[in-house]
């Protein structure tokens, strides 16, 4: 993807080339690539201690006349010349991306997710470097940076930042927002779960929501206090029945956008919350009915209106509440083999 040259005489001497690779997903085979050298003389080609761990998929060779010729881990470990040298090519390999940023964005943009966000999380002054030129990709196919979607947005979501982590299961929450014109970034890589909080702990102002953890009032239209409370009781007693699912959390909207029926939106609190619990070995079905999600009925579809209409001696009622609840959960969580054979007759 491209190189960097080392070149330094004070306050120690070193010489050097560092290749960036194509990206490799198999991160088990790229250890070990970069030789050290003192004066020609090989040394050791496994340095982690040398070269900072996010930057271990590059390939390439230094060579360092301060080191000592025999060296050990420990030796590496205590060495203060050791120490500068990582800080030195932390900071060249900073310098040249950020400068790729701005004169190659189209380069920049291809490797962001694998060598990047990755750095930011694990060094501190690699982080202090970059910070301007994290980059996210919109719903347009284009790179923002974080000031820049805020900005768009501040009307709309101020200092909430909406991202999408499964294009296909969200497609109904995308939709919905493209109809409402509010912006979201993709946020689909294994280390994004962390880079969301190293984000957070940055920037304690902004709050990052999964485009399905909640609806803000863009997208609702206002409805009587009254009239929902009713219709919460009404419709949440014959879901209840219909699906089974006894502590099942029902809220009820009038929706801007009519051909939406139902939905499932979980906190992010509680989001966050299970995936800690899944990551540890917990159960996280003890956050209740459908894994603590809210099954958000829309009063302008006319489903919802039919059941609402009716009464449960009414063979169509069971079978619309049955639909919808499976509906929504299907974007929220995979239903079971039982779950989907019932779904697909049902339909």
């Amino acid at each position: 993807l491209f190189w960097i040259h080392l070149n330094m005489d004070y306050p120690f001497n070193l010489k050097g080339i560092l290749y960036f690779p194509k990206i490799n997903t198999k991160y088990d085979t790229i250890e070990g690539t970069i030789k050290l050298y003192n004066n020609q003389v090989f040394i050791a080609d496994n340095i982690k201690e040398v070269i900072p761990e996010y930057l271990l998929l590059l390939k390439g060779c230094i060579d360092c006349p301060d080191l000592p010729l025999n060296v050990s881990r420990s030796a590496l470990q205590n060495d203060g010349f050791v120490k500068k040298i990582s800080n030195y090519i932390t900071k060249k390999v900073a310098e040249k991306l950020s400068g790729m940023c701005k004169t190659d964005p189209e380069n920049y943009e291809k490797y962001w997710d694998d060598i990047i966000k990755f750095g930011c999380i694990r060094d501190q002054k690699f982080n202090d470097k970059m910070k301007d030129y994290i980059i996210f990709k919109n719903m347009e196919g284009k790179y923002v940076t974080l000031p820049d979607y805020l900005e768009a947005g501040k009307e709309k979501y101020e200092n909430n930042v909406f991202y999408i982590t499964d294009e296909v299961a969200q497609s109904q929450y995308i939709n919905m927002f493209k109809e409402q014109e509010i912006d979201a970034i993709y946020l689909t890589h294994q280390i994004d779960t962390t880079f969301i909080t190293h984000l957070e702990q940055r920037n304690p102002e902004v709050k990052f929501l999964r485009i399905d953890s909640e609806l803000t009032d863009n997208f609702k239209e206002t409805i009587d206090e009254n009239e929902e409370k009713e219709l919460t009781e009404k419709l949440s007693e014959k879901f209840k029945k219909a699906t089974g699912v006894e502590n099942l959390s029902v809220k009820v909207e009038k929706l801007k956008d009519d051909k939406v029926a139902s939905m499932a939106v979980l906190s992010e609190e509680n989001r966050r919350m299970q995936e800690m619990m899944k990551m540890y070995g917990m159960d996280a079905n003890m956050f209740g009915g459908a894994n603590g999600a809210t099954l958000v009925l829309n009063a302008n579809h006319p489903l919802v209106k039919y059941v609402a209409a009716h009464k449960e001696d009414d063979k169509n009622v069971p079978l619309i509440c049955q639909q919808l609840y499976d509906l929504a959960m299907m974007a929220h969580k995979q239903l079971s083999p039982d779950e989907m054979t019932q779904f697909i007759a049902r339909s």
